[in-house]
């Protein structure tokens, strides 16, 4: 008798635990590991939202995070990664403003801002487009398109109003970009893993094994994207070490500078060079010194003239790529100028182009085999003129330079705090030279770049509202 009750005892001790691991294997075998993943982080997804919910700003850093290592996942898994970012932003967007007050919603009156909604109600306006071939194409394109970047100004500037706020941002920015840089340096010196040379073996090795060199890429899209992003990384790091700091902060920013160079060489970018040649000319001029100015211009030209001119560093295999971007003869730039032909001829009869969503990666998604779908656009601006015509384009120009001139007349206007302005000095400066560098690439429209761009120019305005008499903060 006393056998059978310790039996009993035991069996209702364990049956709990039986039941709940049956209906765990049945859940397991209804929704597989991916519905069971979804299920386990469901209490750090709860956590994050509460956290969100007090802390709004949150929200931009986790875009941040996201925009840097989704698409080096994309490499390994399929899962919708992306489509994070709109939740995120979105939820961000609905909490942001619902606690800001109206002083936090008076700084969004300012030309950013309204540039950048000027294009997105055209890009709005290109659903109805009647050259489109697919609404889901529109959907998935738009957001990177025009969505994403008005989202990102509002928020900058709605929520991210203190200065540590912004060293964050910078920390953010130049922490990830140094783990990028270094995963470069390990594809180079120590060799590719299994899925990065899948992803090579399936095309890639076309654009990224040259002469039996490899580009680097590190967890970026591509070799292109990677390249631009350390030049941006480069041409920032160098400003701020021209500014008001202490000789260690310097030497820190300039060091950074040296090794983010480094990997703008690796990823054998030819059009990255534009960045910090561009910027640093942006940074002269804004630094009002114009014998400084003089000499940089002098700089400059001899710079380009060793590399367009004369053979120096033809050795180098680094040097010589970037020498072939300036020769009118080079195969690859002959083929983008004969694709452009292509897409000109095309447009003639379509001035609102052919819809968002209707070349590049979502082109041969949503309706593989149209020409603009089969026609690579290469250069951003190319891509925007595509889909969108020549009204699209204009437009889309006419706001950047809308955001160009806005950015030269408050940095000319700041002059109490001379760190921030330094700091708006290289945030507008990564700005211009993104811009002329997506000619080549389509670096303006791609994450992680696009964050930050456009991060950078909703903090331009807001260290510009910083300026005043009475604000003795600075950046440490």
């Amino acid at each position: 008798m006393q056998t059978k009750n310790t039996y009993l005892n035991i069996i209702q001790k364990i049956a709990p635990t039986l039941l709940v691991g049956a209906i765990f294997g049945l859940f397991i075998a209804k929704v597989g590991l991916v519905g069971t993943g979804g299920l386990m982080a469901l209490p750090f997804v709860i956590m994050f939202l509460v956290l969100l919910t007090n802390n709004p700003h949150i929200g931009l850093y986790t875009v941040m995070y996201i925009g840097f290592f989704a698409n080096g996942v994309s490499r390994y898994s399929a899962a919708p990664i992306g489509l994070s970012v709109d939740v995120v932003l979105l939820i961000t967007l609905i909490l942001g403003f619902s606690k800001s007050n109206n002083d936090d919603r008076n700084r969004l009156n300012n030309p950013f801002v309204y540039g950048i909604a000027v294009w997105v109600a055209f890009t709005i306006f290109e659903i109805i487009n009647p050259q489109s071939r697919s609404i889901s194409a529109w959907f998935f394109a738009v957001r990177g398109t025009s969505l994403y970047m008005i989202q990102l100004i509002i928020l900058t500037v709605l929520l991210m109003n203190s200065e540590k706020k912004l060293h964050t941002f910078l920390n953010i920015w130049i922490g990830w970009s140094a783990l990028a840089n270094l995963w470069a340096m390990k594809q180079m010196y120590l060799g590719l893993n299994n899925a990065e040379q899948q992803w090579l073996n399936a095309g890639a090795y076309k654009t990224h094994l040259l002469f039996g060199k490899l580009r680097a890429f590190s967890f970026y899209s591509d070799a292109g994207q990677f390249g631009a992003a350390m030049a941006h990384m480069l041409l920032v790091c160098v400003i701020l070490g021209f500014g008001p700091y202490k000789f260690k902060q310097k030497a820190i920013y300039w060091g950074l500078g040296i090794f983010f160079m480094w990997g703008m060489a690796i990823s054998g970018t030819r059009g990255a060079l534009i960045i910090p040649l561009s910027g640093i000319m942006v940074y002269l001029l804004l630094s009002r010194n114009f014998k400084v100015l003089i000499i940089g211009v002098v700089t400059v030209g001899l710079l380009f003239s060793a590399l367009k001119f004369t053979t120096i560093g033809s050795g180098n295999y680094d040097i010589q790529r970037m020498r072939s971007g300036l020769n009118p003869n080079d195969p690859s730039l002959l083929v983008r100028l004969e694709n452009q032909k292509k897409i000109s001829a095309y447009l003639t009869s379509r001035p609102l182009g052919g819809g968002i969503g209707s070349a590049g990666y979502w082109g041969q998604r949503f309706s593989p085999g149209t020409f603009l779908a089969e026609t690579p656009t290469d250069s951003w601006y190319v891509r925007i003129w595509a889909e969108t015509g020549i009204i699209g384009l204009t437009i889309h120009l006419a706001v950047l330079f809308v955001f160009l001139l806005t950015g030269l007349i408050v940095i000319f206007k700041m002059k109490y705090n001379i760190k921030n302005r330094q700091t708006a000095i290289a945030l507008f400066a990564g700005f211009v030279g993104i811009a002329l560098a997506s000619y080549g690439n389509q670096v303006l429209g791609q994450t992680p770049t696009s964050v930050v761009v456009f991060m950078s120019l909703g903090f331009i305005w807001l260290l510009y509202k910083w300026d005043m008499p009475l604000n003795n903060s600075s950046l440490p």
